[in-house]
């Protein structure tokens, strides 16, 4: 009974699946997961060698009487060495069922035997060590119908999986083999047919081997712009939902880099009915996301994904890369509309993360967990018990009667009405198979502001002062409840899409503190997850006592992902602060990434260093899900590099990687949505917008306000405050010819590095900007 969810999803119990498979796939085990599973109350009666380790999923099982080993050569030494099988774990703090499954086996004293006298356990948080997750989990995909976490796979001494798949109950049970059943199975079969177990475990390597070759065959070139773009479009439009938005039925994930490639299409296609449907979507869906009950109206932010169409009823975990990915969407989203609406969601979204998900050192966690205790006495948590609220309780803490209301209506009742709470709860009982959610309602955006306003016959701003000040009355509520757990792992990799989402944000906002904000985190990662020495990131850091910052015994170098993100993050932050500092590194990190990853055979990008030998498959993301595919940001940010620089080597990689995945562009690109925005940008001209002035001056902000407030993509700005000497001027000779006109700050739009030319075919000033 594999774990099996749609497109996008990589939050609990979820993988990103093809576009093809996944339109028919749905939660198999919905009804069975959705909610539920008891607490993971670990005994102090033993500790195994996660109990040295920082992360806090490994953590949480440091206390099982199963042996655990971290990943690592102790584990596989003795593998080997005592010839036993590998029993491979992966999960991540979060995550729900990963949960479940801790206690009903790793917990059990009788499955930890059998497991500790005839296996070696091995533990991996997959946020901690995406390559050993991606390799195991496209065998369990390739050799099952779906795949997520927790995932089971046993492998091998020398680390070859043959059987694989997810939850499995502790006992057999009507549907599925429970989990003892299984490990005893599996000992005989190694017993017995260990001949045969090993050649078909090779046969399936050769064919994952097979599978994941991405790589340029023959003379194959970068796909067509027109062909990928229409294509694309298409398939996101056959399957826009018209009513709510968003692109499936259930369960319906966010997926920011969706509503990127529609802006950028947009933007692209603005005069024709084509263009403005694909604004329409991407402004539909988004508003309806921040009605949904997948945006936490009380404590801000967005949880995981929604359970059903309406984006009513959430995954209630939330995760640091939607926060940051989100924010950067609804700020373009108020820069082409100019809606406020969405301007205050960026502001939702940021609050959350600076308030909830911030270490002192400026570096920001990954993630909320979606279970919690209902109370302080209660001893099962519950998905959701944060965030879920009765009909009494809102009536208790919204008593007011409204003044002047000749039916004695509260306050109470015009939150409950504009938010749709109802006295007997508004979750769908097919949505809460555990009953976990039964009489609770999660806050929906019912009706707009103006009819709610009608309806009680208030006026709009008094209508907004009191959703404010009952808003704020929940909240102060909710803070009373026990909190769910918080995973205090921090990754390069998502640290720099919480710097975009700060740095965009705040460029577009005009909100200087928010700049600051992702100042203060670029510090926080050169501080602690880079490498001078040597150039190389780190994978992870996590929070110490007293305000510390902890590192991992055995550091984890930073994968591709890690790469790719902070590099755009550095750009973004250069285009938004001005400081030149930030582009010199994303340069410097450019030159390292190339070293490490490049395969200079099939082009594009590997995941993974060539340098560890315990990883059986290097291979190359060909799906953008829940966080765009590193080749796909790779491609933006190596034109970037080169309009910034002149490298044109830079130019050639991106043209490499499209060619590399251009047969999945072609056939079925609204899987890589980001790989082709990136296609239109390494086809047509890459504007350099040079700003030249005083920083401070007025003339300058006006200037640069004018650049912020525009959506043009494939655009990079380089600014110039009359010394045109040091990095990158230097890289761009004509820069010397710049300089201000009659005295007022002036932009110039220069050719694209691909067509490097002196010659300015536009220039302006604030006057006619």
């Amino acid at each position: 009974m594999p774990i099996e969810v749609v497109p996008s999803g990589q939050g609990c119990c979820g993988v990103s699946l093809h576009l093809e498979q996944a339109r028919t796939i749905f939660l198999r085990t919905a009804l069975a997961m959705a909610t539920g599973g008891k607490d993971s109350h670990s005994s102090a009666l033993h500790t195994n060698r996660l109990v040295h380790e920082k992360s806090p999923y490994l953590l949480q099982h440091a206390h099982n009487p199963v042996d655990w080993y971290p990943w690592g050569q102790e584990a596989f030494d003795k593998a080997k060495k005592e010839d036993k099988l590998i029993f491979l774990s992966v999960g991540y703090s979060t995550c729900h069922w990963c949960h479940v499954m801790e206690h009903e086996s790793f917990q059990n004293e009788e499955i930890a035997q059998i497991l500790n006298e005839n296996f070696v356990s091995i533990k991996v948080d997959r946020e901690e060590r995406p390559d050993v997750d991606k390799v195991y989990m496209t065998f369990v995909q390739a050799t099952s119908s779906g795949g997520g976490w927790p995932m089971s796979v046993w492998l091998t001494p020398d680390l070859k999986p043959f059987v694989g798949g997810t939850y499995f109950p502790p006992e057999d049970g009507i549907y599925q083999v429970g989990f003892r059943t299984v490990l005893i199975r599996i000992l005989e079969q190694w017993k017995r047919n260990r001949a045969a177990l090993l050649e078909n475990s090779q046969k399936i390597l050769s064919a994952l081997l097979a599978r994941v070759d991405v790589g340029v065959r023959g003379e194959e070139i970068p796909p067509s712009l027109k062909e990928v773009m229409s294509r694309c479009f298409q398939q996101l439009s056959e399957s826009y939902d018209e009513e709510y938005g968003g692109f499936s039925e259930t369960p319906k994930f966010p997926t920011p880099v969706n509503m990127n490639f529609l802006f950028s299409y947009w933007a692209l296609h603005r005069s024709t009915s084509e263009g403005a449907r694909a604004l329409q979507m991407a402004l539909h869906t988004l508003k309806m996301m921040a009605y949904g009950g997948i945006h936490d109206h009380i404590a801000q932010g967005f949880h995981r994904y929604s359970t059903d169409q309406r984006w009513h009823v959430p995954h209630f975990e939330k995760m640091l890369y939607d926060q940051g990915q989100l924010a950067v969407v609804f700020a373009k989203a108020f820069q082409i509309s100019g809606d406020e609406f969405f301007a205050d969601i960026v502001a939702d979204i940021l609050l959350y993360a600076s308030r909830d998900l911030s270490d002192k050192s400026g570096g920001f966690y990954s993630a909320e967990d979606a279970d919690s205790y209902p109370t302080a006495k209660s001893e099962k948590k519950q998905e959701g018990a944060f965030c879920v609220w009765t009909a009494e309780e809102i009536r208790h803490l919204l008593p007011d009667l409204i003044e002047g209301s000749p039916e004695r209506k509260s306050v109470a009742d015009v939150f409950m009405h504009h938010y749709g709470v109802k006295e007997d709860g508004n979750v769908n009982p097919m949505k809460d198979p555990h009953n976990e959610l039964k009489g609770k309602n999660v806050l929906i955006v019912q009706y707009s502001l103006e009819l709610t306003a009608a309806r009680f016959g208030l006026g709009l701003e008094q209508l907004k002062t009191m959703l404010v000040k009952s808003r704020d009355q929940l909240y102060k509520a909710r803070a009373q409840r026990p909190r769910p757990h918080l995973d205090t792992k921090m990754l390069a990799s998502w640290n720099g899409l919480m710097i975009s989402g700060f740095a965009q944000s705040g460029a577009i906002l005009g909100k200087k503190e928010y700049v600051d904000r992702a100042v203060n985190t670029a510090d926080f990662l050169r501080n602690y997850m880079f490498n001078a020495s040597n150039g190389k990131l780190l994978r992870s850091c996590y929070q110490g006592k007293e305000n510390s910052v902890d590192k991992s015994s055995v550091p984890i170098h930073g994968f591709l992902e890690d790469y790719v993100f902070v590099i755009q993050a550095l750009f973004d932050l250069y285009e938004a602060s001005l400081n030149p500092s930030w582009l010199e590194w994303a340069v410097q990190l450019q030159h390292k990434q190339d070293e490490l990853f490049w395969d200079p055979k099939g082009f594009a990008y590997f995941t993974t260093e060539a340098s560890d030998p315990s990883l059986l498959l290097r291979m190359k993301d060909d799906q953008d899900g829940a966080e765009p595919s590193p080749n796909s940001v790779a491609v933006s940010n190596l034109l970037r590099a080169a309009s910034y620089t002149g490298h044109k080597e830079w130019v050639k990689k991106a043209g490499q990687i499209l060619s590399a995945f251009s047969e999945r562009l072609l056939k079925i690109p609204v899987v890589l949505p980001e790989m082709a925005r990136a296609t239109a940008a390494f086809h047509l001209t890459q504007k350099q917008v040079v700003i030249c002035g005083d920083p401070k001056g007025e003339d300058t902000r006006e200037l640069l306000h004018c650049y912020y407030s525009t959506f043009t993509p494939n655009r990079v700005l380089i600014f110039a405050d009359g010394n045109t000497t040091g990095f990158p001027y230097q890289q761009l000779g004509f820069l010397s010819s710049l300089e201000k006109k009659n005295g007022k700050a002036t932009a110039y739009l220069c050719r694209t590095v691909t067509q490097r030319s002196q010659q300015l075919y536009s220039i302006s000033t604030v006057d006619n900007c």
